[in-house]
């Protein structure tokens, strides 16, 4: 499911009435307005949250400005979208650097929530930035806490210090000299959780945060749980002062109140936000992105660093050298089809490309059929590979056979790679996309 997508198309078909108009009246903003309000609630926005963004909304959008415009439609949504960025961004939005290395981050949450495979995810993102993170076991308590880390750390790629069940404070002392003896430069500590917020839970989290006084305190919650989010985020925060906030599961919360409402009741940023499963599924929040993909505005940023996540600079070269000199084949085609597999769901892209989300409203995508495809490019000779043109009516038969499909389904392959290839044509030279398109 793509990020805030009913949140989305419920924007998208309110605006679209909007645009339609030339000239707006004021009864058509309200009218607007109320359907915007809705829209938020029914996303389980905060219900202060909602009432307060739609006024300022309306405020704006009923100035003199907007009203007198060639394009009152298109401005009203600037203003959305420009309000819907004000909502959830936040001067420290990004993670802070200890001047005397090491940094260290203080990972806090209710159990259930991610935090131990978030604190795997943080380690990774921070390794891919060149840091040297060192994760801190001091969830002594949830059986098998200890064991989850080193397992997420391994996948990571980062150390684990860890002094099995003694005292956490005396264990995020011990980490910290170990840190600064060994190199480390970020040090994170997996607190432990309560299945709820209690006394016992705040004073220990308190004791680690007086013994290591760290630069940030992330609170990890879950995006699923809508206004309980919210309400967790309030509680941890009045206790301890976080810093921030990481939203795991952002990619299935398909309303996203709880996205929407934190920073607004709490004052603390959405700093990451967990995308997936993998290791490599967590994001910074880009408030901007986040309003421009909520109002179906796509999220070309984004997608651009995926794309060269995905592909490396040899060979994104090697990529454009073959669109100049026209000899795309259909083993360049399985490169392709790898590096789409790299840069997560098909939907989730797809939701990124400005305008294409709409058009594609409704539109189940299959995530198999890439296998499908795959199938049937490698039941090909190396010959039909670098030759589609020489794939008649025989060949296409022992191909469909060979694969498991059908005729049908390798004639359609044939025809989306002739599409694929003139789409290449026309985007090999935008900046960004090299060695994608």
């Amino acid at each position: 499911m793509a990020l805030f997508s009913s949140l989305s198309e419920k924007f998208n078909h309110i605006f679209s009435k909007l645009t339609k108009r030339g000239k707006l009246t004021e009864l058509e903003i309200k009218e607007a307005m109320r359907e915007v309000r809705i829209a938020l609630l029914e996303a389980d926005v905060n219900y202060l949250v909602a009432k307060k963004f739609v006024a300022s909304v309306s405020e704006k959008a009923l100035g003199e400005d907007v009203m007198k415009s060639l394009t009152p439609g298109q401005m009203v949504i600037k203003i959305v979208k420009d309000e819907l960025t004000t909502l959830i961004s936040s001067d420290n939005q990004k993670l802070a650097i200890a001047s005397n290395p090491p940094t260290v981050i203080m990972m806090c949450g209710l159990q259930g929530a991610g935090k131990t495979t978030m604190c795997g995810k943080l380690a990774y993102h921070l390794k891919k930035s060149g840091k040297k993170p060192l994760l801190v076991a001091c969830d002594i308590y949830r059986p098998a806490a200890i064991n989850q880390l080193q397992v997420v750390g391994k996948t990571a790629g980062a150390e684990v210090f860890e002094r099995g069940t003694q005292n956490p404070v005396k264990t995020a002392k011990q980490a910290l000299e170990h840190a600064r003896k060994q190199g480390f430069d970020t040090v994170i500590i997996d607190t432990a959780g309560r299945l709820h917020i209690n006394q016992e839970l705040m004073d220990e989290l308190k004791d680690v945060k007086k013994e290591v006084n760290p630069h940030e305190i992330l609170l990890v919650v879950d995006a699923m749980t809508g206004q309980d989010a919210v309400t967790i985020a309030e509680s941890f925060n009045n206790d301890l002062d976080i810093s921030g906030v990481v939203l795991t599961k952002l990619d299935g919360d398909t309303r996203g109140g709880a996205a929407l409402s934190i920073k607004a009741i709490t004052g603390k940023p959405i700093k990451f936000s967990g995308v997936g499963e993998k290791i490599g599924d967590l994001e910074p929040f880009h408030p901007d992105r986040i309003a421009s993909r909520i109002l179906g505005m796509g999220d070309v940023l984004s997608l651009i660093e995926k794309a060269q996540e995905a592909v490396t600079e040899e060979e994104a070269k090697k990529m454009e050298a073959k669109l100049r000199e026209n000899s795309f084949t259909f083993e360049d085609y399985l490169t392709q089809m790898e590096s789409l597999k790299k840069m997560g769901s098909l939907q989730d892209i797809i939701s990124m490309i400005p305008g294409l989300s709409s058009k594609m409203k409704g539109v189940t995508i299959d995530e198999r059929q890439l296998l499908i495809n795959k199938a049937i490019i490698q039941s090909m000779t190396r010959e039909e590979r670098l030759n589609p043109d020489i794939i008649k009516a025989s060949r296409r038969k022992r191909i469909a056979e060979g694969s498991g499909t059908s005729i049908q389904q390798v004639n359609s392959l044939l025809k989306q790679f002739e599409q694929s290839k003139e789409m290449m044509k026309m985007m090999k030279g935008r900046k960004g996309f090299r060695g994608l398109f």
